[in-house]
């Protein structure tokens, strides 16, 4: 019984750890979006930091994990924040993995890099896998037994830390205004900045606690695992299942997960006997739990043709070039190249290389079909490559020819990978990443530790592919091979993306739902481009492993595809160039380094700059080139133009006008009316839109303090996009927004919502994942003086906004300007769903606000209820007002007019 409690006891203090670290993750990921695979290496710092305080300086242990946990890690994560998670924010999820992968790479390799180059003069310790850092208890530790268990001073320190991380969490999130913004930023971000909230600001935060528990992670657990990046990113994926049990947005079910899975995997190392036949399936636990967990709690709900789906693909600046100058500058590289690679000798390393690069850039070339193509982030490549190889070397000592052990390696993988997809057919985006690299670990840990499979440590040797004229092992005849498959791989893309199947594969990346009911099965497409891309990846590995001379379980570690698919997205995924440069950069770069005599941590570093530069350019440096080629020639023919004496098009527009910014024809304003002297909000001259369409085309519109100004018209008028426009939510592309006197243009919506400018948003204003309390306290201090208002909603105030009624949501929306009235109140659609009943009472909220000095618009398709509350109309038409005027003036003719554009 002491031994299975000794288990229990020693596995919670192993999952305090987890449970910190994926407390850290899900807090981050809930509230930004953003899932930071660097949350690990951020925890390696912190720990770096805190052994060089210690164990260099000689600082207390106490101090020393003060300045690393409550100084260093914030202030890192407030830093990120503001240089690169900001924009990953707003970035693809393809960028934002990828982003992250470099800052995992970078983060660890700058620390260490700093260490190194003040390790002298400061007289500190070297950093590397085999310090022995100290724990935050006394040194050495001390024991103590509980009931025939021992555990020491730095086992119960860690799991009091976890305890009081976690309840002061718990605490900050759900009792602190700050928490409960966060909170309400995760659950409808759009409408938080409407309700002034600057979810940036909360972002920030989130960034910067998330960064906190990260080190606290990092230092509770250096002890154990030293200073060994790599321990502290297989940390993040072990801490990633808890977080995926729960759901990636609860932080208590999350800690509670942490903990459980320290406790299972004390279990199964101490009485799971079945394990000790299977090697590697102890350590796999974790793993295992985490696949499970995705697949049984992580169904997606949304888009499901895979990660990469919400990014649009970038504008070709190269489509007016014809096609040979489009290939032109790939067909010269390839010249020089070949010429280089034939006046080299045969003994020549440099051209190994360049075929090694070549190697990789095969492999590379399966990520432009699984993600540039069909938008599924997969991170089992690697693997694929890696079960190729050993598959092709076992067969090949078999006895089989090398021809056909070749041709069973590549279908080998191509099998492995039609499995790894059926979980695509169910899961997408981040979770679908996650469950390609669990089972890739799985692969890694399990699969490829089976001695009559991998060969053990010896793994398998491979002859040199003969060609007849020569074989490979002459580095030329390699480069020459692979280039022509390279070609063929090319081929069969270009093709790809232009036959049906392409087509298909486009409907289902973008629009799952739309493609099903066009007849077009999502699981075959899916399952075939995974099959594609993992025969290509298995042909590649095959080619490494001849290459190489032999192949050893080692060779292609599954962190190996975590690294690739980074390299392949920063040159540019959609494209087979993209994987080239990729492949050659991965291959020489590391080189010239070695050669320079350059610290390989800097590559490490330059790699991480490059996430960086994914956060303004998710498209990657191939797509930036053809941008900077395309502002070349558009400089070019601007200036042709003006020395032929020929206006630009814009020049030449008439003088009254609205430029929409999209190089289109520029947008004609109607009349301005006039000016209203009184008024307290004023739209001038408004021209807005969605990208390149353009909406509004000079919108007028004036409003009065105690004024209500009904904006009625057809479907498609822009009705809400006026609303969006004035608060804050939609950028203008030309004119003017005035709030008394002021030009609020420029400022975001949660500054004008602050300065009282309230929009109630079509559909209902509400935050459902809060309860009814916790959205009025978005507004305000004191929620009491509703529910003396609203009795209904008081009965209601610790239940979720999303299990109300529609009516009572829309009055939960309405509710805090009774208490705390706007100066302006903005609101869409009011009565859409409503019962009467309901409709009625809304009203009567409008009618008292005007009574109360709020100016008032609202919008609305059904003009009877309005019309018996507005003081003036406005009639909407095609983005333009068309009538203005006072209630009065309103008839049926005018209605008419406005509803169905005729006179």
């Amino acid at each position: 019984m002491s031994e299975l409690v000794g288990y229990i006891l020693s596995g919670l203090v192993t999952g305090a750890v987890f449970a910190v670290m994926a407390s850290g993750l899900t807090l981050s990921y809930a509230a930004t979006g953003v899932f930071n695979f660097a949350h690990g290496a951020i925890g390696f710092l912190a720990a770096l930091l805190y052994f060089e305080l210690n164990v260099g300086l000689g600082l207390p242990a106490w101090a020393a994990g003060v300045v690393a946990v409550a100084l260093f890690a914030p202030l890192l994560g407030y830093l990120l924040h503001r240089v690169m998670f900001r924009g990953l924010a707003r970035a693809g999820e393809t960028a934002q993995i990828v982003g992250t992968i470099g800052l995992t790479i970078a983060l660890p390799a700058l620390g260490l890099l700093v260490v190194d180059l003040v390790a002298e003069p400061l007289g500190l310790p070297r950093a590397d896998a085999t310090s022995l850092p100290r724990g935050l208890g006394p040194y050495p530790a001390a024991t103590y037994a509980f009931g025939g268990v021992h555990l020491d001073s730095d086992q119960l320190i860690t799991f009091a830390f976890a305890v009081l991380a976690a309840a002061g969490l718990w605490a900050f999130m759900r009792h602190t205004p700050y928490g409960l913004r966060m909170r309400a930023s995760v659950d409808r971000r759009g409408l938080a900045t409407l309700r002034g909230i600057d979810v940036d600001a909360s972002s920030a935060m989130a960034w910067t606690l998330s960064s906190t528990l990260a080190g606290l992670a990092g230092v509770l657990a250096v002890s154990t695992l030293g200073l060994d990046s790599t321990a502290f990113t297989v940390m993040l994926f072990v801490s990633a299942t808890a977080a995926v049990f729960g759901r990636l947005r609860s932080i208590p079910w999350t800690f509670a997960a942490g903990l459980g899975l320290g406790v299972v995997q004390n279990l199964v190392a101490g009485y799971a006997d079945f394990a000790e036949n299977v090697t590697g399936l102890r350590t796999a636990v974790p793993v295992i739990l985490l696949f499970v967990g995705l697949i049984l709690l992580n169904r997606s709900k949304d888009r499901i043709a895979g990660s990469a789906a919400e990014d649009a693909p970038p504008p070709d600046h190269l489509a007016d070039l014809p096609p040979w100058r489009r290939r032109l500058p790939w067909a010269l590289g390839l010249v020089a190249l070949l010429a280089w690679t034939l006046t080299r000798p045969a003994d020549d390393f440099s051209v190994s290389v360049v075929a090694q690069g070549l190697v990789l850039a095969l492999i590379f070339c399966s990520f432009v079909v699984v993600t540039g193509i069909g938008g599924m982030v997969n991170l089992a490549q690697a693997s694929f490559a890696s079960m190729a190889a050993l598959t092709c070397g076992w067969a090949f000592s078999s006895g089989l020819p090398l021809p056909v052990a070749i041709l069973l390696g590549v279908l080998g993988a191509t099998a492995v990978g039609v499995l790894v997809a059926l979980p695509a057919l169910r899961l997408g985006g981040r979770i679908l990443t996650l469950a390609t690299l669990a089972l890739a670990l799985l692969a890694d840990q399990v699969l490829f530790q089976i001695d009559e499979f991998s060969n053990g440590t010896i793994g398998w040797p491979l002859p040199a592919l003969g060609l007849g004229f020569a074989d490979t092992t002459d580095p030329r005849v390699r480069v020459l091979l692979l280039l022509a498959l390279i070609g063929l791989v090319g081929l069969l893309v270009r093709n790809l993306e232009r036959s049906a199947s392409g087509r298909a594969v486009l409907a289902v990346r973008s629009a799952p739902a739309a493609a099903t009911t066009s007849g077009i099965s999502a699981p075959r497409t899916k399952i075939m481009l995974f099959a594609l891309a993992s025969g290509i990846a298995g042909l590649g590995g095959v080619l490494f492993a001849i290459s190489k001379g032999s192949v050893t379980a080692t060779d292609l570690p599954a962190f190996s595809g975590f690294v690739w698919l980074a390299v392949v997205v920063l040159q540019g995924v959609r494209r087979i160039g993209g994987a080239v440069l990729g492949g050659l950069i991965a291959a020489i770069f590391p080189e010239l380094l070695a050669g320079w005599h350059v610290s390989a941590h800097v590559g490490a570093i330059l790699f991480g700059a490059g996430g960086m530069i994914l956060a303004r350019h998710p498209d990657g440096v191939l797509a930036q080139l053809g941008e900077a080629r395309h502002r070349r020639r558009t400089r070019g023919d601007r200036a042709a133009a003006l020395q032929r004496g020929t206006p630009p098009r814009e020049e030449a527009a008439p003088a009254v006008k609205v430029t929409n910014g999209t190089g289109h024809r520029p947008v004609t304003a109607p009349p301005r009316a006039p000016a209203v002297e009184d008024a307290l909000f004023r739209l001038e001259g408004v021209v807005a839109g969605y990208g390149d369409v353009t909406v509004l085309r000079g919108v007028d519109l004036a409003v009065r303090p105690g004024e209500v100004v009904a904006l009625l018209g057809a479907n498609g008028a822009g009705k809400s996009t006026t609303c969006a426009v004035a608060a804050g939510d939609l950028r203008v592309t030309a004119g003017r927004v005035v709030l008394d006197g002021a030009d609020v243009t420029s400022w975001p919506a949660h500054r004008r919502a602050r300065e009282g400018v309230l929009l109630a948003p079509e559909g209902r204003g509400v935050f459902p994942g809060l309860t009814v309390d916790e959205n009025l306290r978005t507004w305000l201090a004191d929620p009491d003086p509703v529910y003396e208002r609203l009795p209904q909603l008081a009965r209601r105030r610790g239940l979720a906004a999303g299990a109300l009624s529609g009516g009572e949501q829309q009055l939960l929306t309405l509710a805090p300007a009774l208490v705390r009235p706007p100066r302006v109140l903005v609101a869409d659609e009011p009565s859409l769903g409503l019962a009467p009943l309901v409709v009625e009472q809304v009203f009567e909220v409008f009618a008292e606000l005007r009574e109360r000095g709020v100016a008032l618009l609202l919008v609305e398709e059904k003009a009877t209820s309005v019309l018996e509350l507005a003081d003036t109309v406005a009639f909407m038409r095609l983005g333009r007002v068309t009538w203005t005027g006072p209630r009065a003036e309103v008839d049926g003719a005018r209605l008419t007019a406005a509803y169905l554009g005729v006179s």
